[in-house]
């Protein structure tokens, strides 16, 4: 029989979450930017002109942002037991609109990474995460239509560590930029870094999850 967690260690579970749900909303609303000053700002001052002006990319690109702003603004209430346990109907909906967002946004993302500034190194970057984060989605989906909630919990856990992704590559970019003294090395750089280590943290979580089922 699990013992009750102390009043200290629960606060050291819920500080880190705290963070992400704080993060999370922030930078999910961060789209919202580009419906109030002028859309050619940040990573979009970096695009030539024919791109800015190409109505398919323009698609592809407003499509990624607004639905993976959505991905991340609802997706850390998956991970709070409470809703899981006491509104599994909410639990549900959240789940099934951070899906439909997750494709969305990861298909269009994939299309656009084709375009990213920095060439073959920052497009396969990008390719690779809109991969991972479409494929760990999927499967997310699969098990918990299988009835394996841990396995979906642990796939999700990966999911939302790539969707991620979108807030760790606005903090690590302004270091890297500082760091090489030059935009393309380190967003050729933040193309990996962004993404890398939250699967890390999330193969770390994985372990956690599957060595408590085992108590």
């Amino acid at each position: 029989m699990a013992l009750p967690e102390k009043p200290k260690a629960q606060q050291a579970r819920k500080l880190p979450y705290t963070i992400m749900a704080i993060l999370a909303v922030l930078f999910g609303l961060y789209p919202l930017a580009y419906a109030f000053f002028d859309p050619r700002f940040a990573l979009l001052s970096t695009k030539a002109e024919w791109l800015l002006n190409n109505r398919l990319w323009n698609l592809a690109f407003y499509t990624h942002i607004a639905f993976g702003g959505l991905s991340l603004l609802i997706g850390w209430l998956q991970f709070n037991p409470a809703i899981r346990r006491q509104r599994i109907y909410l639990h549900r909906f959240i789940g099934k609109t951070y899906i439909i967002s997750v494709l969305l946004s990861a298909i269009a993302g994939l299309y656009i990474a084709h375009f990213a500034t920095g060439g073959f190194i920052s497009a396969l970057g990008f390719i690779c995460l809109g991969v991972i984060w479409l494929f760990t989605t999927l499967l997310a989906y699969k098990r918990i239509r299988q009835g394996k909630v841990v396995a979906h919990r642990i796939w999700m856990t990966y999911s939302y560590a790539a969707c991620f992704a979108a807030v760790t590559l606005r903090i690590w970019l302004p270091l890297l930029i500082a760091g090489f003294g030059d935009f393309i090395p380190a967003y050729q750089t933040v193309a990996w870094l962004c993404w890398i280590p939250n699967l890390m943290l999330a193969a770390w979580l994985h372990r956690r999850i599957l060595k408590n089922q085992n108590l």
